[in-house]
């Protein structure tokens, strides 16, 4: 039964408001995603316990947008292995990964940039987006109402 959930609520389309949109910057340049650009994503699912109530939740693999924008996540060597994304909520609530804790092949952490949860659009004051970060245990990093990512480079 929790397969076909899951199934379910990764094929259906995200519902968030319109005009809802996600700033991108990296260093020298920025870029602005609208919702449609990451409805364009492949769609993944996860389940996450939070506050002790488990929920579904459906987005985008924050390394799926990270790629989107041009970032070299299947590739990182060298100084790339020192950077590092801020992810931003709308009251200014931050949280950091680093590029390798999230790439594949070297820390491959779940990130998900939710739009929904149990099969309806995330609303304010949690969405349009919401960060979840199942194998993280207490949640902090579990952002929401996110409007920025900011890839920096180590000083």
């Amino acid at each position: 039964m929790h397969w076909l959930l899951s199934l379910l609520l990764v094929l259906a389309p995200p519902q968030g408001p319109a005009g809802d949109s996600l700033l991108v910057e990296l260093p020298g340049r920025s870029v602005v995603l609208e919702a449609r650009d990451l409805a364009a994503l492949p769609r993944d699912s996860v389940q996450w316990a939070y506050h002790g109530t488990a929920h579904w939740y459906v987005g985008v693999r924050l390394i799926a947008v990270l790629r989107r924008v041009g970032v070299p996540v299947d590739s990182l060597k060298g100084h790339d292995l020192a950077k590092r994304v801020v992810v931003e909520a709308a009251d200014h609530y931050r949280v950091v990964f680093s590029l390798a804790e999230i790439a594949p092949g070297l820390g491959a952490r779940e990130v998900l940039l939710a739009d929904r949860e149990d099969g309806r659009a995330l609303p304010p004051p949690v969405g349009p987006w919401r960060l979840v970060v199942p194998a993280d245990g207490s949640g902090a990093r579990g952002v929401r109402e996110v409007v920025a990512l900011r890839v920096r480079d180590e000083p």
